[in-house]
């Protein structure tokens, strides 16, 4: 009872972040509209309370969400459950299918994980003290290719998994128009393990942004390279962000 009570309290608590800013929700929608037009296909991988999702059906797009997290699928089964234009996919995404263990953090359930590396780094690191990861479930786990395979090819796919990212980029064997992956301060190293696999699948143009800013560090595109110089260079208290990869 506790655990489901902490659980509620999480959710609600990314509800009220995630809904409650006007010029967030306004910034995302400028930010994903440079790669989403109505009718397009888009991949939301790690969906959380579907705050992306909304941005994408508030753009004509049609959305396939995927969530592992039991408490985070009925959410988004609650939002967009009668939206025929959104499938919602309770799985997780790595580099074969399977099933794989998610560790949970019950009070912000953002930041849960299918990587015990993440949580080894999150541990003592700036900004992520008093996170804890309390219980795990075993997930069922597809890869992008079987997701593509089932759904189609997508224009855009936002990849936010929590150090699971180059796992899930590991099972997509195909270029894609555009994509972004998170990336964190404590992980640089998964963030340069995405970037190797964008560019082998033929991504030739990097952007990135800061947090939950919305907003493109860089006005002309760059290469992995300095998009790579670019995130050595950052110190660790910022923390997160996403790096956008297109072919062209």
């Amino acid at each position: 009872m506790i655990a489901e009570l902490r659980t509620a309290c999480g959710v609600l608590r990314s509800l009220r972040i995630y809904y409650g800013d006007r010029r967030r929700r306004a910034a995302m929608d400028r930010l994903y509209a440079r790669f989403v037009r109505p009718g397009d296909l888009v991949f939301d991988i790690g969906a959380h309370v579907g705050d992306r999702v909304a941005a994408f059906r508030r753009l004509g797009a049609r959305v396939v969400a995927v969530e592992p997290q039991p408490a985070l699928v009925r959410t988004l089964r609650l939002l967009f459950g009668r939206d025929p234009a959104v499938a919602i996919e309770a799985v997780a995404l790595g580099r074969k299918p399977g099933v794989v263990r998610l560790k949970l953090n019950l009070d912000n359930p953002t930041v849960s994980t299918a990587s015990d590396a993440f949580i080894r780094a999150a541990d003592g690191a700036p900004g992520w003290h008093g996170q804890a990861w309390t219980k795990t479930i075993d997930v069922p786990m597809t890869t992008l290719d079987q997701l593509i395979a089932r759904h189609g090819v997508p224009v855009f796919a936002k990849i936010d998994v929590e150090g699971y990212e180059a796992e899930t980029l590991a099972g997509l064997t195909q270029p894609l128009a555009a994509l972004s992956f998170e990336f964190t301060t404590i992980q640089r190293d998964v963030a340069a393990d995405c970037l190797a696999r964008c560019q082998a699948l033929g991504a030739s143009r990097y952007n990135a942004a800061l947090g939950e800013s919305q907003a493109f560090v860089y006005e002309d595109w760059g290469s992995a390279a300095e998009i790579a110089r670019w995130l050595a260079d950052l110190p660790v208290d910022v923390n997160s962000g996403d790096i956008y990869a297109q072919l062209e």
